[in-house]
C-alpha cells in the first residue's frame, strides 16, 4: 500500500474518532463541532474516562478555535466563569474579559488569522495545545500599520479542564517572533 495514502487514511479514520467521542457532547447552536479546529495529532492518556476526555477536548478545541474566529460565544462556551489566567500579561483584565480584549487586539493586527492545533495532549485534569498562528499583518498594532508582512508563530497552552470547562490556562507565546514580523521589534 502506497505510504502517503495509507497515512492519509490514518490521519481520516483519526479525525472520525474524534468527531465520535465529540459528537455524543451537546454544543451550543453558535457552533457545530465539525467547525471546530482539529488537531492535527491527538495524544490521549487511556486511563482517563471516556466522558472526561470528550468533555477536555471539546473544551480546548472551543477555545482553540476562539482565536481564528474571535467569537465570543465559543470562549464563553469554553471558559468557566470563574477562569484564571495564570500567566496574566500586564494590562490584561483577569478572567473572560482578558482573552476577549487579547483576541480583538489581535484581530485588529492580523483580521485574517487562524491558529492551528500542531498537537494536542489529554492528561489527567490537563489539555495541553501547541498552536500555530499564521496571518498577514493588513490592520494595526500599537499605532502601527501593517503591510501584509506573513505572521508564523507559536504558543503553548495549559488547559485545566472541570467539568467541562477551562478554569485555568498557563500559556506561552513566542511574542518576540511575532513583534519581529510585525516590524515593532528589530530581527
Amino acid at each position: 500500500m502506497n505510504t502517503a495514502f495509507h497515512s492519509s487514511k490514518i490521519a481520516l479514520a483519526t479525525a472520525a474518532m474524534i468527531g465520535a467521542m465529540i459528537s455524543a457532547t451537546t454544543m451550543p447552536a453558535m457552533a457545530a463541532t465539525d467547525s471546530l479546529v482539529q488537531p492535527h495529532e491527538l495524544i490521549v492518556d487511556k486511563s482517563l474516562p471516556a466522558k472526561q476526555v470528550k468533555e477536555q477536548i471539546l473544551a480546548a478545541r472551543r477555545y482553540d478555535t476562539f482565536w481564528t474566529t474571535s467569537d465570543e460565544a465559543l470562549a464563553r462556551a469554553a471558559l468557566a466563569p470563574d477562569f484564571t489566567d495564570r500567566t496574566l500579561p500586564p494590562g490584561r483584565p483577569q478572567g473572560i474579559a482578558g482573552p476577549l480584549a487579547a483576541s480583538q487586539g489581535f484581530h485588529a493586527a492580523v483580521p485574517d488569522v487562524h491558529a492551528d492545533v500542531e498537537q494536542m495532549i489529554v492528561s489527567g485534569d490537563r489539555v495541553v495545545a501547541h498552536l500555530r498562528f499564521t496571518g498577514h499583518f493588513t490592520g494595526t498594532f500599537k499605532g502601527v500599520q501593517g503591510k501584509g508582512q506573513e505572521i508564523n508563530f507559536i504558543a503553548t497552552d495549559i488547559y485545566r479542564v472541570q467539568n467541562g470547562k477551562i478554569t485555568d490556562n498557563w500559556h506561552l507565546e513566542d511574542n518576540l517572533t511575532f513583534l519581529q514580523q510585525l516590524g515593532v521589534v528589530a530581527n
